[in-house]
């Protein structure tokens, strides 16, 4: 399957995300903030890179723009935010920097399944 790298600060909804992409038979790079997510993403290229928004040492935006600022392979990577902010301004910001999708929490563990299978579909990942 695909090596997914998760950026989440809050250690409950981590190993939800980190428990559930596991089950669904998926390699799961986990880390707690959005500078290590940046530091990590060239080191593992990881498939899919699922990135909370509202994090320590740098936010999901940042590090987003900071991943695909690095330019090649690395930058090819599709980000997904997930986020309780829902706001069609968040949204957009997250979006606009760099970000493939956006999903809101709270979801349910099968959902998130079949959107980053949808997703990695997208990407030719099987």
């Amino acid at each position: 399957m695909a090596k997914i790298l998760i950026a989440e600060d809050e250690p409950d909804i981590r190993y939800l995300v980190e428990f559930t992409l596991q089950h669904a038979g998926h390699e799961v790079v986990v880390t707690n903030n959005g500078a290590q997510a940046a530091e990590t993403a060239p080191e593992v290229m990881p498939d899919l890179i699922l990135m909370d928004v509202r994090m320590p040492k740098m936010t999901g935006y940042e590090a987003c723009e900071a991943i695909k600022a690095m330019g090649g392979d690395v930058a090819e990577i599709p980000v997904v935010f997930l986020s309780a902010k829902g706001q069609d301004s968040e949204i957009e910001q997250g979006l606009g920097a760099g970000a493939y999708e956006y999903i809101l929490k709270p979801f349910a563990p099968d959902q998130l399944i079949q959107r980053v299978s949808e997703i990695l579909e997208k990407f030719g990942v099987g």
